[in-house]
């Protein structure tokens, strides 16, 4: 009689065996490593030579940045170049050769943003530059400081005296910039002028216009404490009210709405620097209560 066979005892798998999906794969997986660490080691020797070829090397001439508007007059780009190291040994290569020339583009005063730096081949850069643009002078004792819509302080010497006068003057700032050209004024009340030169800019010679200045009367030293005044070149007051972009208090009108209502009135009644011109014009008001006379309450102190 033969004896049974006992049942076989299920095998532990074991963890150095390779299981078959895994040899499928383990051979390409080592031919790709192979191909990618001899690559590296390739490019590593081969990369110094690309360097020192002229296809990839980049030259100042080489580096193209978006036309300069005419109120710019300085050089925008060899000084960027400088700042960001260029000589004639750099190369389309170097790993942070976008940054540092995005980073040193950056810095120059006259540029608002980079908006990108492009590389390509042969060695080609492309640098896409959002410029400021001047909207006032600001008047200190000494002279006149260019700023743009922001109260960032532009190069002044790009401006003859001449050029200077078709901009908005903003008079009656004490305060200096806290910091060099390109950096902000860092006086809410430089902001606020700005902000009304702006809107004024295109009209503001052909309306007779002098100078924008702020209201100590009005208190603090926040934007939106501040209000305004414009004086014409016959000395019409126009009380503005406050800077375009704060919250207008009691139904203030809207920069476009007082700049509407002040063209109108000048096409209905004749230029603000004329015979006919009125003592005072307060555009936080509508129609005819807007024209009032000289010896009206000061804005600052007027009930609305």
């Amino acid at each position: 009689m033969s004896r049974a066979r006992s049942p076989r005892k299920p095998q532990p798998n074991r963890p150095d065996a390779p299981r078959p999906a895994v040899r499928r794969w383990l051979l390409p997986m080592l031919i790709v490593g192979v191909f990618a660490g001899g690559s590296v080691l390739a490019w590593r020797k081969l990369a110094p030579t690309l360097a020192l070829d002229e296809n990839y090397r980049v030259t100042p001439e080489k580096v193209e940045i978006t036309p300069p508007p005419e109120w710019v007059r300085s050089d925008v780009k060899s000084p960027a170049l400088r700042d960001a190291g260029f000589d004639d040994r750099v190369s389309l290569l170097e790993p942070d050769l976008v940054e540092r020339i995005a980073r040193a583009f950056s810095l120059q005063p006259w540029v608002a943003e980079v908006v990108r730096v492009q590389k390509s081949y042969p060695a080609r850069i492309t640098v896409e530059l959002r410029y400021r643009r001047p909207v006032c002078m600001v008047e200190v004792p000494g002279g006149l400081y260019a700023v743009d819509i922001e109260g960032v302080v532009l190069p002044s010497q790009d401006f003859s005296p001449l050029e200077a006068r078709d901009y908005p003057r903003l008079s009656g700032i004490t305060s200096t910039p806290l910091g060099p050209v390109g950096t902000a004024w860092g006086d809410p009340r430089v902001v606020g002028g700005a902000r009304i030169g702006a809107a004024l800019l295109p009209h503001w010679k052909g309306l007779g216009l002098a100078r924008i200045v702020p209201l100590d009367g009005a208190g603090g030293s926040s934007l939106e404490a501040i209000e305004y005044e414009i004086h014409s070149r016959s000395g019409t007051r126009l009380v503005w009210g406050h800077a375009p972009g704060v919250d207008q208090p009691h139904g203030e009108p809207t920069a476009d709405d007082k700049l509407n209502v002040l063209l109108a009135y000048v096409d209905q009644h004749g230029p603000l620097d004329g015979p006919t011109a009125p003592p005072l014009l307060d555009l936080r008001r509508t129609g005819a209560t807007a024209v009032r006379s000289a010896s009206s309450p000061s804005p600052a102190n007027a009930n609305r």
